[in-house]
């Protein structure tokens, strides 16, 4: 089996390009932020902290929505672009420079925590009880992840490019493989959420299937972990072989399945009793 990339170089394999990172990653369905604002969880009063913010895929749809955010981010450049690209909303938004491990932020101080493709990074029992701590008595905690690539549902390009990705390392977010993602391996999520003290835990699966160009498909396929950490040259004729496949086999034009799975829990409320 290939080895897994560790948490630490994990912090850092995102932002060797930052702004190719942001534009190559896809937007996440609008069903996540319906859910959030549903449920109370996102709102105009909400103080919310996010791991691993990147370039603000899920930044600037949370401010749009009204919330204030400290946005926890390990890698300077990503940090960076982060900040030019939502500098307009300088006054809702906090860039922390730093590891969660690191970060210094006020227990109980936070109605809503969340980590959209990030948290496979961190060491889930010491990171949930972080996370435990931050959040006011009633405060949520909402965690989600894209998995490019439908286990239950392969598509065309994913089958015929599979093989290709055998030989690499793997992310922890598919150190079992990938017909069992760390996303979507549900029963062993919800149980930890459980073991942290979290209550009132839903998952929900989005399934969606965007049609991507070469172009886009290549781009995307640069941002997964295993790739961006090849050499070079062999990175290169990794990339040119996928877009290859794209143009000839598929005419340029890739139907993908793509599944966004979301978890969001509770602090219980009788916290505030137990102080």
């Amino acid at each position: 089996m290939s080895d897994v990339i560790s948490l630490e170089e994990g912090r850092r394999a995102f932002g060797a390009n930052s702004e190719a990172y942001n534009d190559a990653r896809p937007a996440y369905p609008p069903r996540v932020f319906d859910i959030l604002r549903d449920q109370g969880a996102a709102s105009q009063t909400a103080r919310v902290f996010e791991i691993g913010a990147g370039t603000g895929q899920a930044t600037a749809p949370l401010l749009a929505l009204g919330c204030t955010i400290t946005a926890i981010e390990p890698d300077a450049r990503l940090a960076t672009t982060l900040g030019d690209r939502l500098k307009h909303y300088s006054s809702s938004l906090t860039i922390m420079q730093s590891s969660f491990e690191d970060s210094l932020l006020p227990s109980a101080g936070f109605d809503l925590g969340v980590a959209a493709m990030a948290f496979h990074w961190l060491k889930q029992d010491s990171a949930l009880a972080k996370v435990f701590r931050l959040l006011r008595p009633g405060g949520w905690w909402a965690m989600w992840w894209t998995v490019f690539g439908d286990p239950a549902g392969m598509d065309p390009f994913q089958r015929r490019t599979q093989a290709l990705f055998q030989p690499l390392s793997r992310s922890p977010s598919h150190a079992a493989g990938s017909n069992r993602p760390f996303a979507l391996d549900k029963d062993v999520r919800m149980a930890e959420l459980q073991a942290a003290g979290f209550r009132h835990a839903t998952y929900e699966e989005i399934r969606w299937a965007p049609a991507l160009t070469t172009r886009q498909i290549v781009g995307l396929t640069a941002t997964f972990s295993p790739v961006a950490r090849l050499p070079e040259a062999e990175r290169s004729r990794f990339l040119n072989e996928i877009g290859r496949i794209a143009d000839e086999e598929f005419d340029g034009h890739v139907r993908r399945n793509f599944v966004t799975a979301i978890y969001l829990a509770r602090k219980p409320e009788e916290m505030s009793r137990k102080s």
